[in-house]
């Protein structure tokens, strides 16, 4: 293939690709996000991990209470994570699957609606987890007012 020929190629190529690198880059955005907050939740039970052996029988039983919302928490920030890691990974593949469709000109596009589908589905997944655990960091804490008077 001449030179003059491939430009026109390459060009067609980057147009398709660039949605789904625009996606790829609010994934890895939230990405960032959930892992800041995983991070959070796995400090904190730490925390009250090394305080337990200090605290008082009141104040264990309402840590061991917390710890038992950050353990959910964690599983869902963990699950959110996964599913929206596969999401860019899907969606990699799906700008791969949009190149060699363009280079190789072989009939491809099926695959690429297959793999940004599948993608979709895997961030819908990673979002719902995300929301349930927001869900149950801001139902779950108390934010005690009384203690700061007026």
């Amino acid at each position: 293939m001449a030179t003059s020929e491939a430009v026109p190629i390459i060009q067609h190529a980057i147009q398709l690709a660039v949605a789904p690198v625009f996606l790829l880059s609010g994934v890895a955005g939230l990405l960032a996000v959930m892992a800041g907050r995983l991070a959070r939740i796995i400090d904190r039970a730490r925390d009250l991990e090394q305080r337990s052996s200090t605290l008082l029988v009141e104040a264990l039983a309402e840590a061991r209470s917390e710890v038992v919302v950050l353990e959910r928490r964690r599983v869902l920030a963990s699950w959110a994570i996964n599913l929206c890691t596969g999401a860019a990974l899907l969606i990699c593949l799906c700008i791969v699957t949009l190149f060699a469709d363009e280079f190789l000109a072989a009939d491809l596009r099926w695959l690429a609606g297959v793999l940004f589908v599948g993608a979709m589905i895997a961030l819908v997944g990673g979002l719902t987890c995300f929301l349930r655990e927001v869900y149950l960091a801001t139902h779950a804490s108390r934010i005690e007012l009384h203690r700061f008077g007026r």
